[in-house]
């Protein structure tokens, strides 16, 4: 594809266009009817056979693939996407299309694209009833899909992909794609195109539209991996390798994009064919939460001997010049010369430089006439009023404070909310609140910041995105998601997830949640390994989502210790086993693989299962060494040998990615991840410190035990400290339209409970919202209750978010979680709980009982506040073992439900 916005219109072109508007009008004239049954029945999609039935559409028949026919003059994102469908055309058939611009070339199956209003070709087809245009009329992104009969002479069927806009047939055209097996990830993850001789389309009629406006990612913290690797492969972060970045977003069904910014980098100053290709592919361009008025950060410090910029960036001492600088950008936005912008969501408002907080004690007035002062620009520079140019404010980190604090924006601008870096959402929406420009959310699966970085390796669960993000759906964010996603790589899932949320959050139910991982699959490996693959995809994320890897330590899990002659590897010894486990899962899924599926299938599920479990591996063996050696025990010196053996296999895993696809991959995985000791990443691997001791290295056929759950007391009423996984409850009371549902996988054991529908208001126990766990207590005494919480935060600016306790019929004990994100370094208790909280990835809060006698009882856990997430229920009136994911499951420790 050219990097050039538009191609050339010929003066053929326009005679054929001529010519095309005389055929339509001749087809009426000679009897070509639509079906009317069709045009205007109830929907039924489009869709994908193999077999030539009568009245299907023949896509793809004897290899031969339909002719494609769009506008001579349709928009360059129509263009684009025309030639982009032609590709998956030939990738799926072996052959490349037709794309013409004239019907009178056409004898067959043909696929027509073009937007309402904008199209002769589709404009005419509706006229005469043969497309249903009238639900898409001035709609956002809308397209429909529909099968048409005899629409023009010598042409017996056309899919028409009609769209309310530009990006509306892209996404057409690219689920259609996506739906005959050309995986969004063609390309960035290498999932091959099955070929087919034939594929065939169903009669019937598709519409569909995004439910959440401006959908999309943040390419950050790519540094050393995305920026070396396109380097190495682009000669910089240009527009031959944004192409593809932008073709991945508008597959995705994405219409936005934060482009790369780590200095020194800059968008629209680094290639000016950047801005100038993502406009011509239809993407709206904007820049990160705190680069303001389409400017990358990075300019500041450019070209200052121009008198473009100067000075500090400090808007008390320097307005002119900042003034000056942000003008530049929105002149730079207007520069395509036609009046129109390049389209764009500019961000407005202000940070410290390099993504710092300003300075200490910054008012909200000077922020509020800062956001004044550039609304002018916008003004000034486009010549309309401030209110018809895009804006988002971006309520990051401190930010955020000046919004709890009064300050105002016009009404206009997107309020974009943010986690709390780490998955958890810090404030939503008022009830009922509404605002012309919407509100937003900023989410991360990727951070460089405290307690600690975490950007080397996909360490997400969707179930906690789905969490969170239906959440804000239904507390009314709806005009922008937009996720960090470091380098892209290897953040394909929990990317993939997120648009398709994003797409449509209504339709991500429960049941679709649970769906997905093994809908994924299936499209990109196929029927046969799709369970499969689904399972490991899910269960890897779950255990990768237990402690980000940049905060594992020898320290970080519960070793066992001595039983006679072998060791027991305790709690992290289970996890081992668990990592161990999953490998092995790898290797006999992967031979049933076809050779074209493996490379896809090493970068998404077999490089970081084998790179994460080496990992554990290495720090399990590093705390052996450093239990045994200060002993005297050679086995210490096994243990040093395994750990650097790890080490080793850590980059050898690395070289393996890099050589993918014949180096296709080199440099992206360059981040370091072994060896932190502060916040702030290692600038190399560093080897953990071992130690040795005198004597031989001890024979590698000890044996190593580690507990499995089913070896502890197998019944309640002899156990002193009862785990319950929070799904295995009695009994689950609802109310005030509320219902308990699992949430499968979520959390770091076997999933989580929570009360659905989200968004709803606070409840009391008197409103009877509650859950059941039926215990037997073998002692009397005071008796400990602690439930594991998913770590989130409130949303509503209280401050606390609050759940209940109480045993049998006696008072309810309500447990306020208050948990403040730590800016800096921790100084308060509540930052403090935060670190360890999203260190751990979970939140116990704990009850204490008296005069709780022996024998059978019932704990009740009651929902109060929204956005509660248990985990696990643990009871005890003794003393609870240390442990990280809390005591295994307890077996038959109540009567069956």
């Amino acid at each position: 594809m050219e990097i050039s916005a538009y191609r050339p219109v010929s003066l053929r072109a326009r005679s054929e266009h001529r010519l095309l508007a005389i055929a339509l009008r001749a087809a009426t004239l000679t009897g070509v009817t639509a079906l009317s049954s069709v045009a205007h029945a109830t929907d039924v999609p489009v869709a994908v056979c193999h077999k030539n039935q009568q009245g299907t559409f023949g896509l793809i028949h004897n290899n031969r693939p339909a002719a494609i026919l769009i506008d001579v003059n349709s928009d360059s994102a129509v263009q684009h996407v025309a030639s982009s469908f032609a590709d998956d055309l030939r990738r799926v058939s072996g052959h490349a299309p037709l794309v013409v611009h004239s019907v009178d070339r056409v004898r067959g199956p043909l696929v027509v694209m073009g937007v309402l209003h904008h199209s002769v070709i589709i404009d005419e087809l509706a006229q005469k009833g043969m497309i249903q245009v009238a639900d898409l009329d001035g709609r956002w992104e809308a397209f429909r899909q529909i099968i048409v009969e005899h629409p023009f002479p010598n042409v017996p069927q056309a899919l028409v992909i009609v769209g309310s806009d530009r990006r509306g047939v892209v996404y057409g055209a690219y689920d259609i794609s996506e739906r005959i097996g050309v995986s969004p990830w063609y390309w960035f993850a290498d999932v091959p195109v099955e070929r087919r001789s034939n594929l065939f389309l169903s009669s019937g009629s598709r519409r569909d539209q995004p439910k959440v406006k401006y959908r999309g990612f943040f390419i950050n913290d790519e540094n050393p991996g995305f920026n070396t690797w396109a380097l190495k492969h682009f000669g910089g972060i240009n527009a031959r390798m944004y192409e593809h970045v932008f073709e991945l977003d508008l597959r995705l069904k994405g219409n936005f994009l934060w482009p790369a910014m780590w200095a020194p980098k800059a968008f629209a100053d680094d290639d000016p064919q950047n801005m100038v290709l993502a406009d011509a592919m239809g993407l709206v361009m904007g820049t990160s939460h705190h680069e303001a008025m389409m400017r990358a950060q990075d300019e500041w410090h450019r070209h200052t001997d121009g008198g473009v910029t100067g000075g500090k960036w400090d808007y008390s001492t320097n307005a002119a010049n900042l003034q000056e600088f942000w003008r530049g950008g929105i002149e730079r936005m207007m520069s395509k010369g036609d009046g129109t912008p390049h389209e764009s969501l500019v961000t407005i408002g202000m940070r410290g430089d390099g993504d710092e907080p300003m300075a200490e004690g910054t008012a909200t007035r000077q922020l509020e006439t800062i956001v004044a002062d550039q609304r002018k620009i916008i003004a000034d520079v486009t010549r309309k009023p401030a209110s018809q140019t895009p804006q988002v404010w971006a309520l990051y980190k401190e930010v955020q404070d000046y919004y709890d604090h009064g300050m105002k924006v016009p009404d206009d601008v997107t309020l974009l909310f943010s986690d709390d870096n780490w998955g958890q959402l810090r404030r939503l929406p008022e009830a009922g609140a509404e605002r012309a420009g919407g509100y937003g959310i900023y989410y991360h699966f990727d951070y460089v910041g405290l307690p600690r970085n975490y950007k080397w390796i996909n360490t997400n669960q969707i179930e906690k995105t789905w969490q969170q993000m239906d959440l804000a759906y239904a507390s009314g964010a709806k005009q922008l998601w937009i996720v960090n996603v470091g380098d892209i790589k290897p953040m394909e899932f929990p990317l993939s997830f997120f648009m398709k949320q994003a797409w449509n959050p209504e339709a991500m139910n429960l049941e679709a949640l649970n769906r997905y991982p093994e809908e994924w699959a299936r499209e990109a490996f196929g029927s046969a390994q799709a369970a499969a693959i689904a399972h490991l995809v899910t269960r890897y994320s779950q255990l990768a989502a237990r402690r980000k890897p940049e905060l594992i330590d020898a320290d970080s899990f519960v070793l066992g210790g001595k039983n006679g002659s072998a060791l027991d590897g305790g709690e992290f010894g289970m996890m081992i086993g668990e990592w161990e486990h999953l490998e092995r899962e790898v290797r006999d899924v992967k031979p049933a693989l076809r050779e074209d599926q493996r490379d896809a299938f090493f970068e998404l599920i077999e490089h970081p299962i084998l790179a994460l479990s080496n990992l554990y591996h290495l720090y399990y063996a590093v705390a052996w060494n450093h239990r045994l050696a200060p002993l005297g025990d050679a086995r210490a010196n096994f243990f040093a040998d395994r750990a650097e053996a790890a080490f080793r296999r850590d980059k050898e895993i690395t070289n393996e990615y890099h050589a993918v696809q014949g180096g296709k991959w080199d440099g992206m995985m360059l981040q370091t991840h072994i060896g932190y000791t502060g916040w702030q990443q290692p600038d190399t691997q560093e080897m953990p410190p071992m130690k040795r001791v005198a004597g031989a290295v001890a024979d590698k056929a000890i044996v190593f035990t580690s507990p499995e759950p089913e070896e502890e007391a197998a019944n309640a009423s002899q156990a002193d400290v009862i785990a319950i996984e929070p799904q295995h409850y009695a009994r689950a009371i609802g109310g005030k339209g509320l219902t308990w549902q699992t949430i499968p996988n979520l959390g770091r054991t076997l999933g989580a409970v929570i009360a659905l529908p989200q968004g709803r208001a606070s409840t009391t126990p008197g409103d009877g919202v509650h859950l059941e766990y039926d215990v037997a207590l073998r002692n009397s005494g005071t008796l400990a209750v602690q439930l594991m919480m998913a770590p989130t935060l409130d949303t509503t600016g209280k401050g606390t978010l609050q759940i209940g306790l109480s045993v049998d019929d006696g008072p309810v004990q309500v447990l306020s979680d208050h948990l403040v994100p730590a800016p800096s370094d921790a100084t308060t208790r509540a930052q403090f709980d935060w670190n360890k909280a999203v260190e751990d990835n979970c939140r116990v809060l704990e009850a204490q009982f008296t005069d709780i006698q022996a024998g059978p009882h019932v704990i009740k856990v009651w929902r109060i506040d929204d956005n509660e997430v248990l985990e696990k229920v643990v009871v005890s009136n003794g003393p609870i073992p240390a442990s990280y994911l809390g005591p295994p499951e307890t077996k038959t420790r109540f009567a069956s439900k």
